[in-house]
């Protein structure tokens, strides 16, 4: 889609298009990621529908730096050239909200497959006093 049109459309249509871009996307994925991947995409859209213009405008940043990552892995055919994903720059999760740190931790649980150990807010900010 040109870049004329992405900017006549409203916030809300960019939201939306960007989502179902990312939703299509992970039809390349091996089956359990692309469910883990789809799941916490409808969570996070979600949680951000009601965000103030500076969250949203991260977000949507982030999602599209995300779905470009995608595409660059997935190639031209859809298919995994290699490893999926990129490792987190240690001064971006130094920036992470305490809730941020334990929803990418359940993440990480999830991806491994380690679901049921879980931990709180109250154990990362527990965690962060003793350092």
């Amino acid at each position: 889609m040109s870049n004329l049109v992405i900017n006549q459309l409203t916030h809300p249509q960019r939201v939306r298009l960007l989502y179902k871009t990312i939703l299509r996307l992970h039809r390349g994925m091996p089956t359990e990621l692309r469910a883990l991947g789809d799941g916490y995409v409808r969570d996070e859209f979600k949680r951000h529908l009601k965000c103030n213009p500076m969250e949203a405008q991260l977000f949507m940043t982030e999602w599209a730096r995300y779905a470009s990552t995608i595409t660059k892995q997935l190639g031209l055919r859809g298919k995994p050239k290699g490893e999926l994903g990129e490792e987190m720059d240690p001064n971006a999760v130094e920036m992470l909200k305490d809730d941020q740190v334990v929803q990418l931790y359940e993440l990480m649980l999830a991806a491994k497959g380690l679901e049921g150990d879980t931990i709180t807010a109250d154990d990362v900010r527990g965690s962060s006093k003793s350092k």
